[in-house]
């Protein structure tokens, strides 16, 4: 079975597994105990934070916060800017096509009285600048952008709309869900403007229950756990420190193979995407600027768990939506937010391409989809 749901998450990294089986068998310490074992376990825990902070790239270790995931992150970045404010600025600007864990955050806290705009996209999926900024107002607290869409793959123009904000609107501050960005783009935070940056260790060869929220000194957010104190006092518990180490690899790898993973993955996308061009019942999603490593596309009049059943038959794995969204039936909010309609938005397809995949690879993909489509056209009467 060929998996190619690598934006859902990927596989661990055998030099990560190595690393934290290292950690566990020989650093069973507390970080917050004061006894030897515990301050060895604290050492690597701020070894961890450097290493994470040198990958981000020109952030200080100590604006960088452990979570357990990007669904965390997201969360306090968000819920921890809104809750306790004691000025009047209630409002949230952010858009209709971000992740599950900022688009409920935001209809969370309107429950509780505060406001939200949902900036929509282009038909490509992507949001403007102008559109950004106008949704800003006197009240607005924080804006937050996604870097790239988990499921269409389109590149937000984030350092722009973080530079327009910062000299329009100087105090309000700038989130970006980058998880799907990092491993395949780079991206300035300090010329962005960004206060605020989330991150997930198994999206890029990590395991899975870690996360990075980037918090810029100065920025003040409120607790979402409260106990110990760790992370300066942002999340308490006590930290995983074996993941923690393994995802500070992970995060060290994937940016230092940023550029050429890029590359590679570009050319194996032109594969696909001719692919898909070559049936006239597939309708490729084309943002004008689009992550190397998501392929998008629709099959309309079909739904996708169709089309993903057909493609499982035949030895690939792929996905329809984000995987927090994957076991709903409902139309995909990202495709109904681009202004496609239902018979499209029930029948999108994501592929998504890892480091270990190849030409020879892409080339039994392409060979599935072309069998798929095949398959699947007289169910709707095609021609192909």
């Amino acid at each position: 079975m060929l998996n190619f749901d690598h934006a859902a998450s990927t596989p661990t990294a055998s030099d990560v597994i190595r690393t934290m089986a290292e950690v566990m068998e020989e650093h069973s310490g507390n970080p917050s105990s004061i006894h030897r074992g515990g301050e060895a376990a604290s050492r690597l825990l701020e070894r961890s934070r450097e290493v994470c902070a040198a990958a981000i790239g020109g952030v200080k270790p100590t604006e960088i916060i452990f979570t357990s995931g990007a669904t965390e992150s997201n969360n306090l970045a968000i819920k921890g800017m809104m809750l306790g404010r004691k000025d009047r600025k209630t409002h949230i600007v952010t858009t209709a096509i971000e992740h599950a864990s900022v688009y409920e955050s935001c209809q969370q806290l309107e429950e509780l009285g505060f406001e939200a705009t949902y900036v929509k996209p282009e038909a490509d999926g992507i949001v403007s600048l102008e559109a950004v900024l106008a949704a800003v107002r006197e009240d607005t607290a924080l804006v937050s952008v996604m870097h790239v869409n988990n499921e269409t793959g389109a590149v937000q123009p984030i350092a722009q709309i973080g530079q327009q904000l910062k000299k329009l609107h100087p105090r309000v501050r700038f989130h970006v869900d980058g998880v799907q960005g990092f491993s395949q783009l780079s991206l300035d935070l300090n010329k962005a403007g960004i206060d605020l940056y989330s991150l997930s260790a198994h999206k890029i060869s990590g395991p899975r229950g870690v996360g990075i929220l980037y918090v810029r000194e100065g920025v003040r957010l409120f607790p979402l756990f409260s106990g110990g104190g760790q992370e300066n006092g942002l999340r308490a518990g006590t930290e995983n420190v074996a993941a923690i180490v393994g995802a500070a690899k992970a995060f060290r790898l994937a940016a230092e193979g940023r550029t050429q993973r890029a590359k590679k993955m570009n050319a194996l996308r032109e594969m696909v995407t001719a692919e898909v061009n070559r049936h006239a019942g597939l309708r490729l999603t084309e943002p004008e600027q689009s992550s190397p490593h998501i392929i998008h596309f629709t099959f309309s009049g079909l739904k996708s768990q169709v089309i993903l059943n057909a493609l499982e038959e035949l030895g690939v794995q792929v996905s329809a939506q984000s995987a927090c969204s994957a076991k709903t039936e409902k139309p995909s909010r990202v495709l109904s937010a681009m202004g496609r309609g239902h018979e499209e938005a029930i029948s999108g397809i994501r592929i998504s391409l890892g480091d270990e995949h190849g030409q020879s690879e892409i080339r039994e993909l392409v060979k599935v989809i072309g069998s798929a489509v095949e398959r699947l056209a007289p169910l709707e009467g095609r021609k192909r």
